[in-house]
């Protein structure tokens, strides 16, 4: 199976209101593709749709040949938009709990990345700042050997300074058989790490395309065309 993930006519409703609406997406392993599209366009519901949090209302989904539960939550590793860790606990004590909880968990891995940001082990969750926690966040995140990364707002509390090495190592952390989708609204920031792009508006996909495609066909930068297609 090439395709990590598949989807087809997926549609969510709360209430009257459609989340999404008949959604049929195929995302390809070895590649990262940028989830795009403004608040209220069906990205977080998607994206917790593909974590099991949510429940189609139609349609079927495959993460690796399952459908989304327990066979799929060991291959997808998945960073939600708001923090979830204990601020009580020490980062040493949370990377620890991650070894023993996931099997594909790589704790030299996370050490190193926590080094490489300058993020002392020792330290209590609560004493560090709110773009510190977030980066904690991905590390542990990025320091499973998972088959599908699914990133929500990666970026979006973290200083530009710390933006750069964390695109790297979203770049640097993962296999040509597994694949990232990245959620967010800082297109400019991260269009040079993408292979793919989707548009979601008002819970439809409008745009699925390569990025190589969306220039040559566009002649506009990823970030330019979402801006002519939304009105930024």
């Amino acid at each position: 199976m090439r395709n990590i993930l598949e989807c087809e006519n997926l549609s969510k409703h709360f209430g009257p209101v459609k989340a999404l609406d008949s959604v049929t997406l195929s995302i390809p392993r070895g590649r990262i593709t940028g989830l795009l599209g403004p608040n209220g366009s069906g990205k977080t519901t998607f994206i917790k749709i593909c974590n099991a949090l949510l429940t189609p209302s139609e349609g079927k989904i495959l993460i690796d040949g399952f459908e989304p539960g327990v066979e799929t939550k060991k291959v997808v590793s998945y960073l939600p938009e708001k923090s979830y860790l204990n601020d009580w606990m020490k980062v040493s004590e949370i990377v620890e709990f991650f070894k023993d909880f996931y099997a594909d968990f790589n704790r030299d891995k996370a050490y190193d990345m926590l080094g490489r940001l300058k993020i002392d082990a020792k330290t209590r969750l609560k004493t560090l700042s709110k773009g510190t926690k977030e980066k904690v966040q991905l590390v542990l995140v990025m320091s499973r050997e998972a088959k599908l990364y699914l990133l929500d707002e990666p970026i979006g509390g973290v200083d530009p300074a710390a933006r750069d090495y964390i695109l790297e190592t979203i770049i640097s952390n993962y296999s040509e058989n597994a694949a990232v989708i990245i959620s967010t609204h800082l297109i400019a920031d991260i269009e040079r790490i993408l292979d793919d792009v989707i548009f979601l508006k008002d819970g439809k996909v409008i745009l699925s395309k390569s990025v190589d495609e969306v220039r040559d066909e566009s002649g506009k930068s990823i970030d330019a065309l979402f801006r002519e297609v939304f009105r930024c």
